[in-house]
């Protein structure tokens, strides 16, 4: 290593510890899990037997199946995924449903009205009905083509020959280990229909190697919009290698933006620009700059910024962005998970502002882990961006 090059050894430490620290904690959630539904209400012998061998199987194979994400390709990538996708969520649902029964039998006072054990099969029965029910919405809520979601948003510096201008977003799509072709091409449909005046797909488009999955996502070469179908990288795409992915996109026509900036309809239009995930590589460090992507800029002229992670709005607000785009959070996804991103972000889903600058975050178009949404519906955007002007003729 020469003497200009910086020490990785830091960050490899920090992406270990946080490795341990998430397995030690699902670890201890999967033993909550099976203690509540398969221990303490005393399930008979081969049932017993059955549970304890298979939950630590499905623990372990949920990461096992993620790591071969990158290795293997369909079909066989998605018969190995599918089963500990579905465990990933009934888990959740279950470890939930059994934090809510077990509050629910205490504020009832059950502890002091039943015997122990048929304190346990009660909590069992009723964590286990609301597990089924929450899985089984959650299921069908995340397997449907998402829905349009039309939003208008006012912006000052909006050019007024373009008031009405139709953006179309796409996010957090994650072709790879579970949703593949069919679905590619049922969401360019969706988009296609809508007639855009412009296309943006905002990050995690894949979860996979290029040569893996390369094929799938040939249907969004069929994206129209009259200016354009523009991509900026996620963390998931620098996970499975944002280079090949970059070229095969614009193999597919198109147009990847990473910490640049374009003029969109000319003299009378606005700039688009956009930057690299800001997570980047763990091994490499970010590789997000907004100051290149707004250098130069001429600040009478809107700028819209596309940037996969939420939190890099703060620091475009202060750079004068109108606009920042984004996805990555999902909602949520799964409840009560949108609590927990709250955590990390204040921008979870929907319009905020900050300042005069505003963000719009999606919920995203596919789903990442388990094949299930709960209160967190998937979305195609459709943004309509108005001036705040309305004396002003409209954009046909």
């Amino acid at each position: 290593m020469s003497a200009a090059s910086p020490p990785r050894r830091p960050r490899s430490l920090l992406a270990f510890a946080v490795f341990l620290t998430a397995l030690a904690l699902v670890a201890s959630a999967h033993w909550y899990w099976l203690k509540g539904f398969v221990l303490d209400p005393a399930v008979p012998g081969p049932w017993r037997t059955l549970a304890v061998a298979l939950v630590p199987v499905a623990f372990v194979g949920m990461f096992i199946a993620l790591a071969l994400e990158r290795a293997l390709r369909p079909p066989l990538l998605r018969i190995v995924s599918w089963p500990f996708a579905l465990w990933m969520g009934v888990f959740w649902l279950g470890f939930v449903s059994l934090l809510f029964t077990d509050a629910a039998f205490v504020l009832m006072g059950a502890a002091s009205s039943a015997s122990a054990l048929d304190l346990s099969r009660g909590r069992a029965l009723a964590a286990g009905a609301l597990t089924l029910l929450t899985a089984l919405v959650a299921l069908r809520s995340g397997l449907r083509v998402p829905r349009v979601k039309r939003s208008e948003i006012a912006l000052a510096n909006w050019p007024r020959q373009l008031d009405g201008f139709r953006i179309v977003q796409i996010s957090d799509i994650h072709i790879g280990p579970l949703l593949g072709r069919r679905f590619a091409e049922q969401l360019v449909a969706r988009v296609n229909a809508l007639a855009p005046d412009l296309v943006v797909v905002t990050g995690d488009l894949v979860d996979g190697a290029v040569d893996k999955i390369g094929d799938d996502i040939a249907p969004f070469g069929e994206l129209r919009a009259e200016h354009g179908v523009w991509f900026v990288p996620g963390n998931h795409d620098f996970y499975s290698g944002v280079d090949g992915w970059e070229k095969r996109l614009r193999e597919l026509g198109i147009r990847v933006l990473r910490n640049e900036r374009v003029p969109v309809g000319g003299d009378a239009g606005f700039d688009l620009a956009g930057v690299d995930d800001h997570r980047g590589d763990w091994s490499k460090g970010t590789t997000e700059d907004v100051d290149a992507a707004v250098a130069g800029r001429d600040p009478q002229r809107a700028l819209i910024l596309l940037a996969h992670d939420p939190q890099t709005f703060p620091k475009a607000a202060e750079r004068g962005v109108d606009l920042q785009i984004s996805g990555h959070t999902h909602g949520g996804q799964l409840w009560p998970f949108s609590a927990l991103v709250r955590l990390i972000t204040p921008y979870v889903a929907g319009l905020y502002s900050r300042g005069p600058s505003q963000i719009y975050v999606s919920r995203g178009s596919g789903f990442w882990g388990p094949p299930m949404r709960l209160f967190a519906p998937s979305e195609v955007g459709e943004l309509v961006i108005r001036s705040q002007r309305t004396d002003l003729p409209k954009f046909v």
